[in-house]
């Protein structure tokens, strides 16, 4: 969920210069339509990032695709990376409303290009266009919330972006492994893109009332900041690099990882605050704990279904219904961060997360043994969606507390490429182990067939459980030198 979640993006928070002030709600009349719509589009962001996992072993098999697995969702990551930048920018100048209708429209046709693939490099192209939209709409809608809301209305529509991920973290995994098992996996990717029409009808007119055009129409165009474009699109290129290095597992695959570090890490570097590699101590470390815990959890979690469904000959309904509860968790663990009593103790609550994500990531991969009962995943799952909800909110409140407020629009970047880099990284990490030990094959048996590579899928999950780890020793160090 975390790396789909809208969170403050690479904009500066603006002044809103049509939104009503004083007092009503988020369902006034004069914010009804727009609350709706915008809270739709997040539905729908939420259904597809749910529905789409479950779908996906059973896409791959068809399509023959199993060795590219961890493409089919890091492809997603790579492209929104610079998405988010582009997207940034172009709402500074001219507003949210054409980001977030070319965002929406391009989300909807990679659904469709993906639903309606031949091949497997057709689907993670489809993929990749969902991710240019998805990178688009996440930032623009940020920017639509700062001008749109008075401020005292912003903590109420942010509350129902949060709530919108519960429902669909329940039912999206249902209803997409019923399609799936009874029409078919393309009707999950080609049935999304009808759904786009509501929020389009709802929010556009709204959004054109209220955040078209720049924040202030008399003062004169703020120009692009082409340096950030570029390392945007340097990490988005680099990070493809290194994931197709890790997959083909060749000498001559040498060459692409090599250019692909070439071109990341000076990018990354320019993104980021200083000190985040080293985990140095106050914001630097905090971004580079959004990225950890990020990273490794959607790395272990994109191959949960695809372990339960070859492994354990689990259907793909069930398979996708063990990971449902982890939504009604994840929200239960932001509530918990945002309780007052709560606050003098943060960075022990988020020490506490990871070490939750830690053991959950660890136990999923005991179902691998036959006399493990498979609802263990669906335990450990919870438990671990509850640690990020702790994590990932406790995150976004530290950043903008250790933030000045000239810095906070770019911090908040760091912050989202933190986490998109890493889910790009770690799953290529997963991926490359995974199809070293065989998990290509994976796949090609009958379902459930034991002699179908387990240790392939041990090697995504152990190695992520020790990411994890570094994570919680990262959270000892939230407080900037001197604070207490």
């Amino acid at each position: 969920m975390s790396a789909l979640e809208p969170r403050d993006a690479d904009v500066a928070p603006t002044t809103p210069t049509a939104a009503p002030a004083g007092g009503g709600s988020v369902l006034d009349r004069e914010h009804r339509a727009l609350s709706v719509g915008i809270v739709s589009v997040v539905l729908l962001i939420a259904f597809e990032a749910t529905a789409v996992g479950t779908a996906m072993p059973v896409a791959a098999r068809e399509l023959h695709g199993i060795p590219l697995y961890a493409f089919a969702f890091s492809a997603y990551f790579t492209t929104s990376l610079f998405a988010m930048v582009l997207s940034g920018q172009w709402s500074d100048r001219r507003g949210p409303l054409a980001p977030l209708t070319v965002g929406i429209s391009s989300f909807a046709a990679g659904l469709l290009l993906s639903g309606t693939a031949g091949t497997m490099l057709l689907f993670i192209l489809g993929r990749a266009v969902q991710g240019l939209g998805g990178g688009l709409v996440i930032v623009a809608l940020y920017v639509v919330v700062s001008r749109a809301y008075a401020e005292h209305l912003r903590p109420a529509i942010m509350a129902a972006f949060a709530a919108s991920w519960v429902v669909p973290s329940v039912v999206g995994p249902l209803a997409s492994g019923t399609i799936t098992e009874h029409l078919g996996w393309r009707w999950v990717f080609a049935g999304i893109p009808v759904l786009v029409v509501l929020p389009l009808a709802l929010a556009l007119p709204a959004i054109r009332r209220y955040a078209s055009g720049p924040a202030d129409p008399a003062a004169p165009l703020p120009p692009y900041d082409r340096r950030r474009i570029r390392l945007a699109l340097g990490i988005s290129a680099g990070a493809g690099l290194l994931q197709y290095a890790g997959q083909e597992l060749r000498w001559l695959s040498l060459l692409p990882a090599a250019a692909g570090a070439a071109l990341l890490v000076p990018a990354a570097l320019g993104l980021l605050p200083r000190g985040t590699y080293r985990a140095a101590r106050g914001l630097p470390s905090v971004v580079l704990l959004r990225g950890i815990a990020a990273g490794s959890f959607i790395a272990a979690e994109s191959f949960v279904p695809l372990m339960l469904v070859t492994q354990r000959g689990l259907s793909p309904t069930l398979a996708g219904l063990s990971l449902a509860v982890g939504g009604a968790t994840w929200a239960l663990g932001s509530w918990i961060q945002s309780r007052p009593w709560t606050e003098p103790y943060r960075e022990r609550f988020v020490v506490l997360g990871m070490l939750l994500v830690a053991a959950a990531i660890a136990t999923a991969p005991t179902v691998l043994v036959p006399w493990v009962p498979a609802w263990i995943v669906a335990v450990a799952w919870a438990w671990g969606c509850l640690g990020m909800g702790l994590v990932i909110s406790s995150t976004s409140v530290l950043l903008l507390k250790l933030s000045a407020p000239e810095e906070a629009g770019s911090n908040s970047a760091a912050l989202q490429i933190s986490d998109g880099l890493s889910n790009v990284l770690l799953l290529a990490v997963g991926g490359a182990a995974f199809a070293a030990l065989g998990g290509g094959a994976v796949g090609h048996g009958a379902l459930g067939d034991a002699s179908a590579h387990p240790a392939a899928f041990a090697a995504v999950f152990l190695p992520m459980a020790g990411v994890a780890l570094v994570g919680a020793w990262v959270a000892t160090r939230l407080r900037s030198a001197g604070a207490r």
